[in-house]
């Protein structure tokens, strides 16, 4: 919002683009209006001077990318968050052209892959909602089933406060270890009749609550495609054959699914690529063949078509066809620190371990170079608490207690706190509420008090 006032008031915005493409400008500067650099840097702590030299880097530019990590969305205002990024794409006319765009990061090579294939409460394949008719009517047609109209349950919805699921079905996740307010989770948890992990390695939730635990096989080990974050969908071959009694995701669906009644008949991935052309209209025009010799960035609707460089070139996918401002007002986060709670801390990933560690800890190599989580605390907070390099501490919060050691560094201002969460178990510390729109949970701001260990 700072950023959008000062290229509001140097004009440096895209009147052009804004007249013929978008709607809601007028609302845009009512608001922004209350985001001055000097406003901003009281909420931010990020100086005034800053705010006005990035607004003008990326007010002058011809073309001016926005990439975001996943971590911009856990806050209980992370809608508002990415809709401020789409907001400052569309005020300057970065968009809808090569070099630009709102680019986010997921934390999965192919998580984006997922998201099309309908891994939503809310939608099939490919953003298809649950509840359009004329949606509903060709997958029931095609899979020969009867499908509801009504949503499915979120993360949130199923493992945060009083869950009445029964079972649970998890793929490739660690719950246990990634999910915020940890010993809330584990109750949720534990309350329920019957659980599966599928999965490559014994993670902590198939060893400590799960019923029944499926092997699953890597990349190296399947045939598949993977969807990039800038659309590109490329093969993936078996290089050698599944370890032990591991096997493929889509064998384990599919042989599940004909000992629940229902067959899934399919002989290979190509197959289902195929069924996925056949439903996908942004996949259309993809297939093993076309795929052989390179990548293909969808949407590719036809057998034609050659790939979609960049989106919203003509039109963007709403109503009018007109990109929507959605201003936001800035929301305190649902824990600030106070005298019991001094200090905020934050969780984030580091080089040598990937989320919660599951697989790269069964790496030989990577735990000697980062063996175990570590909180990073600022010297002169160190110095105030007499908290040496490499000490134990306990760290506590409104929702549990941690020990862990500290490892003393400039990186983190006065006041703040960071560490990793691929060896501890940090998120018993994390804050379960959550975004209203998205349902994400503010997992990278909470407030702790620490002291030495005894």
């Amino acid at each position: 919002n700072g950023m959008m006032h000062v290229i509001l008031a140097e004009g440096l915005h895209d009147a052009d683009f804004i007249a013929a493409r978008t709607s809601g400008i007028e609302e845009v500067r009512k608001v922004m209006a209350n985001y001055s650099p000097e406003n901003v840097e009281a909420i931010t702590g990020v100086a005034k001077e800053q705010i006005i030299e990035a607004a003008r880097l990326y007010g002058k530019a011809d073309r001016a990318a926005l990439f975001y990590g996943m971590g911009l969305a856990q806050h209980v205002h992370g809608t508002d968050n990415v809709a401020g990024l789409a907001n400052l794409a569309l005020l300057t006319g970065n968009v809808g052209k090569a070099g630009t765009g709102v680019n986010g990061i997921g934390k999965h090579s192919n998580g984006p892959g997922a998201g099309d294939m309908g891994c939503s409460p809310t939608a099939y394949p490919a953003g298809q909602a649950v509840s359009n008719a004329k949606v509903i009517e060709k997958f029931e047609k095609a899979w020969g089933v009867s499908l509801s109209g009504k949503p499915g349950l979120s993360q949130s919805d199923m493992l945060l406060g009083t869950s009445n699921i029964k079972g649970l079905y998890i793929v490739g996740a660690n719950p246990l270890r990634s999910s915020p307010n940890l010993t809330n989770t584990r109750e949720v948890l534990n309350a329920m009749d019957f659980i599966v992990v599928q999965d490559m390695f014994l993670n902590e939730t198939a060893e400590m609550v799960a019923d029944v635990v499926l092997p699953a096989s890597s990349f190296a080990e399947k045939d598949g495609t993977y969807t990039s974050s800038y659309r590109l969908v490329q093969r993936v071959r078996k290089i050698i054959d599944p370890i032990g009694d591991s096997r493929p995701d889509w064998e384990i669906h599919c042989e599940l699914s004909r000992r629940m009644g229902y067959e899934m008949n399919y002989a290979s991935p190509k197959e289902i690529m195929e069924e996925i052309a056949s439903l996908t209209p942004s996949y259309g025009g993809i297939s093993y063949d076309r795929l052989e010799d390179g990548g293909l960035r969808m949407p590719c609707p036809t057998k034609e078509h050659p790939g979609t460089e960049f989106l919203w070139g003509e039109t963007f996918k709403t109503d009018t066809g007109k990109g929507k401002f959605f201003p936001a007002e800035y929301q305190p986060p649902a824990e600030s620190a106070d005298e019991e709670y001094p200090f905020l801390l934050t969780t984030g990933k580091e080089l040598y371990h990937f989320h919660t560690g599951a697989c790269t800890r069964e790496s030989k190599p990577l735990p000697k170079l980062a063996s175990e989580d570590l909180l990073e605390l600022n010297p002169a907070d160190a110095k105030e608490l007499g908290i040496g390099n490499c000490e134990r501490v306990k760290v506590r919060s409104r929702r549990g207690t941690i020990d862990i050691a500290v490892q003393i560094t400039e990186k983190v201002p006065k006041g703040t706190l960071f560490s990793t969460f691929h060896s501890s178990e940090i998120n018993v510390l994390t804050n379960d509420s959550y975004d209203s729109v998205c349902k994400v949970p503010e997992l990278k701001l909470c407030a702790v008090t620490i002291e030495k260990a005894e």
